[in-house]
């Protein structure tokens, strides 16, 4: 089955109501769940080469779009964006699924849900799988290096207030269309952990797949 497709695979597009939010995701195949978290600004299509390739190794796919993205509820306020309810997102949409744990992979945000997902409902995490995601903690060790932080200095654009809104809206959205709580910080996560961290980063140095000293 090729993998660069979804033509092969017969996807179910639904809803899960988990209460405070309803969240829009795409099904396929049969077996053991795996869980699929997106990054900014992607939603669940950032999997679509993966999703083939699992249900092809015999897994169950799930690939939502998290709260405030695509299909998803969009809620207003900043608060209603914290991690811990993406967190608990994450932890009743796998029961709601009919199961009692998954194995979870992460991208981007998508890592950092997963690694308080796994802080917070140890038991709902079987294994996890990071793509190009730092331990927070560790970030933050790393985020002291000069180099890095001129490597991530693009997120202080986001705290401009309407700047950010404006640049992604130029162009009918030209800009997502290009390819491509400190308690919490220091727990340890206990699952079986995989990071895969690609060489040619620009925004993430490799040190930053290094563990944590804290």
């Amino acid at each position: 089955m090729p993998v660069e497709t979804l033509r092969e695979v017969e996807l179910a597009y639904r809803y899960a109501d988990l209460g405070e939010v309803r969240l829009h995701y795409v099904e396929a195949g049969e077996g053991p769940l795996v869980l699929l978290l997106h990054g900014f600004p992607q939603f669940w299509y950032e999997w679509r080469h993966q999703v083939p390739a699992l249900v092809e190794a015999g897994f169950r796919v799930v690939a939502p779009d998290m709260r405030g993205y695509y299909l998803s509820d969009k809620q207003p306020g900043v608060r209603a964006y914290r991690v811990e309810l993406l967190a608990r997102d994450v932890e009743r949409l796998i029961l709601a699924r009919g199961e009692r744990t998954a194995e979870v992979v992460g991208h981007d945000w998508g890592d950092i849900v997963v690694r308080i997902t796994a802080m917070r409902y140890p038991g709902r995490v079987g294994t996890l799988a990071i793509l190009n995601g730092p331990h927070p903690a560790r970030f933050l060790e790393e985020l002291l290096s000069p180099m890095q932080l001129l490597r991530s200095s693009y997120t202080f654009f986001f705290y401009i207030p309407w700047l950010p809104e404006g640049v992604i809206r130029d162009g009918d959205f030209a800009l997502l269309r290009k390819p491509g709580e400190l308690r919490a910080l220091l727990q340890r996560v206990e699952a079986p952990l995989l990071v895969i961290w690609g060489e040619r980063n620009r925004f993430l140095s490799q040190r930053l797949a290094e563990p944590s000293h804290l």
